[in-house]
């Protein structure tokens, strides 16, 4: 029996009624070999022999013929499909046949880089000098690699800080790049994609200055706009290759609802539990299974409850389940994975964060618990699981939250939808500018660095000059400022001002992250609970005049923290207006001003209140992007809404058209914010405002104006369609909501889609 038949039985089980609300078969489909419009070179035959490669499938074929007729390429396939191998033979090759190129290989990670390295070092070419160069690189190693490596395999960050800015020692190494990789291209996306896409921009004009034009070569999971998002990164045309020809085994995939608590009601039982259960049960019938969750306490829950069912049905089992999560020591990583790898360890409950790095070919079955925010990360996760061609189950326990339950409703959406698009935004001034100081610091800026920057290259040069950090000579542009600026630019940002997230230990503290500061009050006020990487910290202090968030650890915490603000919006400006149904949509730039005056602490396994505790902190002001709803007063009364009943009708409509906005772009509702008023002074109606988060915006709120109508109707049927009478977590409350989920009305809510949706 394998996994595919252990899903059926769950299916059939009458003491599980109703537990699947959809199940499909995913046929297995054999490989497609292709064919090099070149023969590869003899060497690279005998490697590719000796690791029981006899052909390449047709997406690695044609990836190869791009890269190597040097067109810009961005390969989107599925995981396990071969796609490192599309740039690792046309650098491999390169190194046998003119070993003075050069290539740039950037992963978000250090651990991705050093699986990188790891790979190529097994080609065993002498003529390949791979190395890695990060923040971890000893003095002495660093000066090796600039003088002999011509494979450095880095990370954006290292790029930005370690490598541009000191450019005149790598000008050997840049006048000969003739690769650039760009890994994880799916995860480029919003204000950090934003940053990596200028980050490039730099790098392709030193090495135009250096005389070199290398090939940009993108890899990806599967996402809507692969081709276009990677142009918009490098600011070249780009191909896309995204016709899969690698083999895949016969997976079953399941949807699964949790049962209600009570007749009547709209709570359901913890999805912690019913992804233990799953994760047990699959290894009772003998399946290694991998559970993700998204919280280091989810993946310690959902291993003890595995553990639990397991030493009442299979005792013998009960000790081969275990949790992986940040947190652990590297020592203890390397032993779970290495019982991963042998079998000893037949289920791990794992923290979405934590990316595990290693290759488990014996995996049969995943268990999610909860939508993991894309169709792109659902089936990079599926992909974990019949990575040798053996029949593989999925399974999708949903959660509380609006995308779950929507999916639910449409389940074969989720094996049938098209994969999200991707956004950035490189032309946001608050972006722009801190990127074009780091490039007029690396070399001085003519106006022929316009075809890098764009048409913001002017505006961003005189905010520059009239703060005296770039001063005009001799028709160039010269950096004047005391200091370099890359180390003040953070990449994971809109804004150069940042808050270092700090946890205190013994040695006084270490980093955990930052965080800019437009969003410092609302994720790390004073007693707020912080996630890290499925880690828990409580923040102890804000302190504002040296920006760090002191923490302690509170991975224990059976809790979550939630703000109470006051805020106001005012129109700066309207770029477009498009009619939706009896209302009107709208597109432009916003300031949201924002004070917030309490927090709740909430019992994270029933959101019970535990305490409202106030707090002073000063207001905060964001310049944004931003998509907005009109619905004139006379709609409303056709609607039926009273008008006692337009505030809590416009808050709940905002609170679902955040939370469905992932349906229709790669982000979460923590990349957005939302305001509504029942009469906004400037638009002179009912108005429900949905903007991006940081300032300038990531060109989250232009997506959701492209797709105004379809949101809007996904929306009403989600709200529609719930079950509850009043509002639920799946409909129209939000866990980020600003008024602590006050003034929601759930019927006249609906009755203000309907009359957008016409």
């Amino acid at each position: 029996m394998d996994a595919c038949d252990t899903l059926s039985l769950l299916a059939l089980d009458p003491e599980l009624p109703d537990r699947v609300a959809f199940r499909e078969t995913i046929p297995a489909r054999p490989a497609r070999a292709g064919v090099a419009a070149e023969p590869l070179h003899p060497k690279v035959l005998e490697r590719l022999a000796g690791r029981g490669i006899g052909s390449l499938y047709t997406h690695q074929a044609e990836a190869i013929d791009a890269l190597r007729a040097g067109r810009h390429t961005a390969i989107a396939t599925a995981t396990a499909s071969g796609k490192s191998l599309c740039y690792q033979v046309p650098i491999v090759e390169s190194a046998l046949a003119r070993s003075d190129d050069t290539a740039l290989m950037l992963f978000p990670t250090k651990a991705l880089a050093q699986d990188q390295l790891r790979s190529l070092h097994e080609w065993l070419i002498p003529e390949l000098v791979a190395v890695t160069y990060d923040g971890d690189t000893p003095v002495d190693q660093r000066i090796w690699a600039r003088k002999h490596a011509n494979a450095l395999l880095t990370n954006p960050e290292m790029l930005h800080q370690g490598i541009l800015p000191y450019h005149q020692r790598w000008a050997t190494f840049l006048m000969r790049l003739r690769w650039v990789v760009v890994d994880e291209l799916h995860t480029l996306r919003g204000v950090f994609g934003s940053h990596v896409a200028l980050l490039l921009r730099r790098l392709r004009r030193l090495c135009a200055h250096y005389g070199s034009y290398p090939t940009f070569c993108f890899a990806s999971a599967t996402i809507g706009n692969p081709a276009d998002l990677a142009s918009a990164l490098c600011g070249l045309p780009v191909d896309g290759v995204t016709d899969d020809g690698s083999p895949r085994g016969e997976r079953s995939f399941a949807a699964w609802q949790r049962p209600l608590l009570g007749p009547g009601g709209s709570a359901r039982t913890s999805a912690y539990s019913e992804t233990a259960f799953l994760l047990g049960r699959f290894v009772r019938d003998g399946h290694q299974t991998l559970a993700f969750t998204r919280s280091r306490r989810g993946s310690e829950l959902v291993a003890a409850g595995a553990r639990r069912s397991l030493e009442l049905e299979a005792p013998e089992m009960a000790g081969r389940v275990a949790s992986y999560r940040a947190g652990y020591l590297a020592s203890e990583r390397r032993t779970l994975e290495e019982s991963l790898v042998t079998g000893e360890i037949a289920g791990l409950a794992a923290t979405n964060a934590l990316e595990l790095g290693i290759d488990v070919g014996g995996l049969d079955a995943i268990v999610m618990n909860g939508f993991p925010g894309t169709l792109a990360s659902m089936w990079q996760q599926i992909g974990r699981a019949g990575r040798t061609g053996q029949r593989s189950a999925a399974v999708l326990v949903a959660g509380d939250d609006q995308l779950d339950q929507w999916y639910l409703r449409h389940p074969a959406e989720l094996l049938g939808r098209a994969p999200e698009a991707a956004v950035i935004n490189p032309d946001n001034p608050f972006v722009l500018t801190p990127h074009v100081a780091c490039a007029t610091h690396e070399l001085p800026l003519t106006p022929a660095d316009e075809t890098f920057f764009g048409p913001g290259l002017d505006d961003a040069v005189r905010d520059l000059v009239l703060r005296d950090l770039v001063k005009p000579r001799g028709g160039r542009m010269f950096w004047a400022g005391r200091e370099p600026p890359a180390p003040k630019v953070g990449l994971r940002s809109g804004s150069t001002v940042e808050f270092q997230l700090v946890a205190r230990n013994d040695h006084g503290g270490h980093l955990v992250g930052t965080v800019d500061d437009a969003r410092v009050f609302a994720v790390a006020h004073p007693g707020a609970i912080y996630v890290h990487l499925g880690r828990q910290y409580r923040v102890d202090t804000l302190d504002l005049a040296d920006r760090i968030a002191w923490m302690e650890p509170a991975d224990d915490a059976d809790e979550y923290t939630q703000t109470r603000e006051e805020t106001d919006i005012t129109v700066i400006g309207t770029e477009r207006s498009v009619a939706c149904g009896d209302g009107v949509a709208h597109l432009g730039t916003v300031e949201v001003t924002t004070r917030i005056l309490a927090y709740q602490r909430r019992r994270a396994s029933t959101g019970e209140v535990l305490e409202t505790v106030p707090i002073d902190l000063p207001e905060r002001t964001l310049t944004t992007r931003a998509c907005w709803y009109t619905v004139p007063p006379t709609a409303l009364v056709a609607a039926g809404v009273e008008p006692a009943q337009v505030l809590g009708a416009v808050h709940a409509a905002e609170h679902a058209l955040i939370g469905l906005l992932p349906l229709f772009t790669i982000c979460d509702r923590w990349d957005v914010g939302g305001v509504s008023m029942a009469m906004h002074p400037h638009t002179r109606q009912p108005t429900i405002f949905v903007y991006d988060g940081y300032a300038g915006g990531a060109g989250i709120a232009d997506l959701a104006f492209a797709d105004v109508r379809a949101h809007v109707q996904a929306t009403l049927e989600l709200v529609r369609d719930c079950g509850c009478d009043d509002g639920c977590p799946s409909c129209v409350q939000s866990p980020k909501c600003g008024n602590l989920n006050e003034y929601l009305d759930k019927r006249a809510g609906l009755a203000i889609l309907r009359s957008l949706s016409g």
